[in-house]
């Protein structure tokens, strides 16, 4: 039976591997997904059916009950979710992880004794518990901030010495425990708290643009925390998953810290500011703005050889990646070469702007990346943005008191027009004024993006 699961768990591995490398590429993500969901399946199954115990029949219903409910409820909420909620749905099954970690680290301190265990298994099982508890909090922190229910970035004085001298009581708690060989649950509940808390204390400071890195940053250490589990086990599926999330997890947090020019440690200690601007449309510094129209806008990209097209997070809001691949298809048809400018941090997730438009069937190779796109824009006839705001603001160039100064943005400012779709002049996600808006190139398409795209693309229609 023994060599019958590990051989199970072999190919799961294999699985989990393989579906990984796939989910590098769009064209073949959806089988990467599917071939590891199903290598998952196998080890459930086997894990539930093969094994040394004598375990009551009832456990088996019970265990299937569980599975049954969990996958008709996570199955609802993914065919439900919006693009736009994607990240939100993330950060909160990444918080489930968490929970799933901290609450078998409980019930191994339970059924271990303590005084027995040698001492790298007893900071392995309180491992679970911390981080499996600040992973659960902080997800659901984040899962709040990006809808909107938390708002507040904490401005305490020395707050970031307060969070760390409670990590490292926290971390104090767990060896004393560890030293002593106590077993108290008392003192192992508390511990689950002060991981709970300090989750909450983690993400609560960190601004609004910087949550696509604390996803990351979690998801990395609902992988650990898994990986953990896997110890505790002697579960090699369960090892060899935690560590393709915990591994994958942190090489995409510091490939997004890259992106943003941004230190983790900067992420983690210090957030985006808000700075103040005038009444909407006037800024005493910048200038004024400029508005056009649907139809004017049509003429210049009917006219226009080169097109490139910057999607951002109004896109999703508005679910207007259909009509936006319309308009693409409108202007290819009358000779237009139209290309979709990519920022690695664009939207609320990485890769959220890639994931939208290939909903909308865009065709891959019309997708570039900020590196490669950057080039093009002196050659761009006309740009278009659409909801983007933080990604394009040439601050990040050209002011060192900015916030976002010396952060990787698409270099927009280059081409020859530029028409910015916007709902109105509210700030982006970091909260700062965009240089863009008031260059002299510059004109501001107001109004929900898919309504704009909509009359932009029964202009060209009748050209």
């Amino acid at each position: 039976m023994s060599v019958a699961l590990s051989i199970i768990y072999l190919i799961a591995t294999v699985t989990f591997i393989v579906g990984l490398k796939r989910l590098g590429h769009p064209d073949t993500a959806k089988s990467g997904n599917l071939i590891a969901a199903a290598g998952m399946g196998l080890a459930i199954v086997g894990t539930i059916f093969i094994h040394d115990l004598e375990v009551p029949t009832i456990i088996y219903a019970l265990i299937g009950i569980a599975i049954l409910v969990g996958a008709i409820i996570g199955w609802l909420i993914a065919v439900k979710v919006e693009m736009t909620k994607m990240p939100e749905l993330v950060s909160l099954f990444n918080g489930f992880g968490g929970a799933s970690a901290a609450l078998i680290g409980i019930v191994e301190f339970g059924n271990a004794d303590i005084q027995a265990t040698s001492a790298s298994m007893v900071i392995t099982v309180l491992s679970a518990v911390i981080i499996g508890a600040i992973t659960f909090s902080g997800s659901l922190m984040a899962w709040g901030k990006l809808n909107g229910k938390v708002k507040s970035v904490i401005k305490i004085p020395q707050y970031n010495i307060i969070n760390n001298v409670f990590i490292i009581a926290v971390i104090g708690l767990a060896a004393y425990m560890t030293a002593g060989s106590i077993d108290t649950p008392v003192l192992l509940y508390a511990l689950l708290v002060g991981g709970l808390v300090y989750g909450i204390l983690f993400v609560m400071p960190i601004g609004g643009a910087d949550m696509p890195v604390v996803i990351s940053l979690l998801n990395s250490l609902t992988g650990i925390a898994a990986a953990i589990t896997g110890v505790l086990y002697d579960n090699m599926v369960m090892l060899v998953g935690g560590i393709l999330v915990g591994s994958a997890g942190i090489i995409l947090t510091v490939a997004m810290c890259k992106a943003m020019n941004r230190t983790l440690a900067s992420v983690i200690f210090g957030s985006f500011s808000a700075s103040a601007s005038g009444p909407e449309g006037v800024n005493k510094t910048l200038g004024t703005i400029k508005t056009t129209t649907a139809s004017d806008t049509a003429i210049m990209m009917n006219y226009a050889t080169n097109v490139i097209i910057v999607p951002g997070y109004g896109l999703a809001v508005a679910q207007a990646q259909h009509v936006i691949h319309e308009l693409e298809e409108i202007l290819t048809g009358k000779g237009v070469n139209v290309k979709y400018a990519i920022h690695p941090v664009a939207g609320r997730m990485p890769g959220h702007m890639n994931v939208l438009l290939a909903e909308s069937n865009v065709e891959y190779d019309m997708l570039v990346e900020m590196d490669d796109i950057n080039p093009q824009f002196n050659n761009a006839d006309v740009v278009l943005v659409v909801g983007a705001n933080d990604v394009v603001n040439p601050a990040a160039h050209n002011d060192p008191s900015s916030p976002i100064y010396g952060m990787p943005i698409l270099d927009v400012e280059n081409a020859k027009h530029i028409v910015v779709n916007k709902r109105s002049m509210k700030a982006g996600y970091a909260g700062i004024e965009n240089e863009l808006f008031y260059n002299s190139k510059t004109s501001m398409l107001f109004g929900d993006a898919k309504a704009a795209l909509t009359d932009l693309v029964s202009e060209l229609k009748g050209m």
